[in-house]
């Protein structure tokens, strides 16, 4: 593979070469031979270069492969040592678990220690058991007496509305509450109770219901009324009075004297027919007495109507229109009114006939008693409830066997 010539490939190559006359310089005619010579040499050198090219490249690559498996021996070595560290540290860290697991292992009880637990808490669930059926059995007759009583209290408290504010309106609604109580218990027993409470929810409803509240606003818009009454002063009607009519008798030219007598009519007044009672004009404290008095006589009517006490109510009306007449002229277009308003409130009714609650409540009370002694009358429910807490028992020995 040697780019040197052999003596054998030289001596053809310059016999090759056309030989030239030194002294003519024209070159001599080769021979056909020696052509065919010198052209098998060039390519055999040809072949030669190729293969040595081709030996420079195999060489090349092989020393590029080479230093490729170098680069990846020394990265997958690299890989290997981060696989053993990380296998240490995994290593170190089971260890440490281990050491902890081992220290809560022995934290845990002990065999017999777990027995006893499990058997307390078989026993506690058997008690809990027993005890929700016995809450459930008291908790479920509770609420019905609950309900029962609480019909009960509500009759008893629409009777003293009645009989102590006659309250027609509250005692209405608190009758009905207590047949809606009734009719939530859906006891066929109940029917002689809940007819007692029809009659007097319809007795309350046909019960005359005055508005005491409006009587009560309506003295009040009086007496404010009063606080702002007047007496008024007394006028005469005629001007000058015998004087004035001497006066004007006589010609159509008045005389010195009939001038006289007028203007004497405007200092002096003569009447013969003064028979009217006319009263002092009052003011200052008298006129404040009075007021005070006439107000306090309203204000006791206002109490009676709110409390439906009708003798009270027509007496303080009827002391307020003596007051009002006493001292006040009817002339007096404010005095005048206030009495006419007071007579009108005068007719209306504020007694009340309230109906008696009384059958009513009696009614209620007996259902209540016979319901109660009908639960009396039932087996007991200790039975069962012991029953209960010997399956739970046996529950538990079979557990701990």
């Amino acid at each position: 593979m040697s780019e040197a010539t052999t003596p054998k490939d030289q001596a053809p190559n310059e016999q090759a070469q056309t030989p030239v006359d030194v002294a003519t310089d024209i070159p001599l005619t080769p021979a056909p031979g020696a052509n065919k010579s010198a052209a098998r040499g060039n390519g055999l050198a040809l072949l030669a270069l190729l293969i040595a090219a081709a030996g420079a490249g195999a060489g090349g690559w092989g020393l590029w492969q080479l230093h490729g498996m170098e680069a990846r021996e020394q990265q997958q070595l690299s890989q290997l040592q981060d696989g053993r560290n990380e296998a240490l540290s995994a290593a170190q860290s089971l260890t440490q678990v281990g050491r902890t697991l081992e220290a809560r292992i022995d934290q845990l009880p002990s065999v017999d220690e777990l027995e006893s637990r499990r058997r307390l808490l078989t026993q506690l669930q058997g008690e809990q058991q027993l005890l929700n059926q016995r809450l459930e059995t008291v908790l479920g007759a509770s609420r019905q007496d609950w309900r029962l009583a609480e019909a009960e209290h509500l009759l008893r408290l629409a009777s003293l509305r009645l009989s102590a504010l006659q309250d027609v309106n509250s005692a209405t609604a608190l009758v009905q509450a207590a047949d809606e109580i009734l009719r939530e218990q859906n006891d066929p027993a109940a029917f002689a109770a809940r007819e007692q409470l029809a009659r007097s929810l319809q007795a309350l409803r046909s019960t005359l219901n005055p508005d005491r509240t409006g009587l009560f606003l309506q003295l009040g818009a009086l007496r404010e009324q009063v606080a702002q009454l007047n007496a008024q002063a007394p006028v005469f009607s005629g001007e000058g009075g015998v004087l004035s009519e001497l006066a004007s008798e006589g010609a159509a030219e008045p005389q010195w004297w009939q001038r006289a007598l007028q203007t004497l009519s405007e200092y002096f007044r003569i009447d013969f027919n003064a028979d009217r009672n006319i009263r002092p004009v009052l003011a200052g404290q008298s006129l404040t007495q009075v007021r005070l008095a006439l107000s306090l006589a309203l204000e006791q009517a206002q109490w009676g109507a709110l409390h439906g006490q009708n003798d009270v109510y027509q007496q303080a009306l009827q002391q307020a229109r003596e007051v009002l007449d006493a001292h006040f002229d009817l002339d007096n277009p404010n005095s005048r009114a206030l009495r006419a308003r007071i007579d009108e409130l005068a007719e209306q009714p504020i007694a009340v006939t309230p109906p008696d609650l009384a059958p009513t409540l009696n009614a209620v009370q007996a259902y209540i008693q016979a319901k109660q002694a009908a639960r009396l009358q039932q087996p007991s429910e200790t039975k069962p409830t012991a029953s209960a807490a010997e399956a739970a028992e046996a529950s538990s020995q079979e557990a701990l066997q």
